[in-house]
């Protein structure tokens, strides 16, 4: 997907999520995310739209120390101001990824074409997935929840970023004493990634190859599914069903 592509993304799925905050109890649980209550992911998330705009203001060789971070994302507002202080990081973000250059040079943390690529992607699906997370504190249990539709090719790019980017990277905790295989299949996107749990980094590779389990399913069923917000009966899976909770223990990327 192109950088413009990510930015309408960024755009609309902030907007989703702050509306979804403005018409619901910040005290609701989160389904999806237990810890919470919705007060608490809508200033994590204002707080990653603050922490991701002054690396790309700034343009910050190295990630901002906890001191700098206390400093991009400010005092706390209360209840009664969050929305409000949400929609304002979030617009600031956007502008940021809209003013900066296409040879931005700046920290990032997965591999991409450019750190301004990076970005504008990162925080695409951060906020989309996190807007999944506010729907969901609209519902009082996981298996009556639907979100609002992902776009295909949107999924698919979301899915490749979490496959190729975030697991396997070194020091993930997804491992296997022995290997295991799962072939992840998007039903209506010309798209397949074969990856290989092990007590090494994982390996994905793109296309299809024998497995040990294959999940298909929409684009957007497995992109919710695979960052562990939708469960695994929402997808079509075969082969050894043990493969699919080593990922859901495995895999789930936790802010540092």
């Amino acid at each position: 997907m192109e950088i413009s592509e990510h930015l309408d993304a960024l755009r609309r799925e902030g907007a989703l999520l702050a509306d979804t905050a403005d018409r619901t109890d910040l005290d609701a649980p989160v389904v999806t995310c237990p810890e919470w209550r919705l007060r608490d992911l809508v200033r994590h998330t204002g707080q990653v739209h603050r922490w991701a705009a002054a690396h790309v203001r700034e343009g910050l060789a190295h990630p901002l120390d906890d001191a700098g971070s206390q400093a991009a994302w400010g005092p706390d507002p209360d209840d009664r101001d969050l929305v409000g202080w949400f929609r304002d990081g979030h617009a600031s973000l956007v502008a940021a990824l809209e003013k900066a250059p296409a040879d931005l040079a700046c920290w990032s943390f997965l591999p991409a074409p450019s750190p301004l690529a990076f970005w504008a992607r990162r925080q695409a699906h951060e906020t989309a997935v996190h807007r999944v997370d506010a729907e969901s504190a609209t519902r009082s249990t996981a298996g009556s929840f639907e979100p609002t539709p992902t776009d295909p090719a949107f999924a698919e790019d979301g899915i490749a970023e979490l496959l190729t980017g975030f697991v396997t990277r070194p020091y993930g905790r997804l491992r296997s004493e022995r290997p295991r295989t799962l072939l992840v299949r998007p039903t209506d996107r010309p798209a397949a990634w074969l990856v290989t749990v092990s007590q090494d980094p994982v390996v994905v590779t793109e296309g299809e190859g024998p497995a040990d389990c294959t999940v298909d399913g929409r684009a957007h069923d497995l992109y919710l599914m695979l960052w562990n917000r939708l469960p695994a009966d929402r997808v079509r899976a075969t082969g050894d069903l043990a493969v699919l909770d080593l990922w859901q223990d495995g895999s789930s990327v936790r802010w540092s």
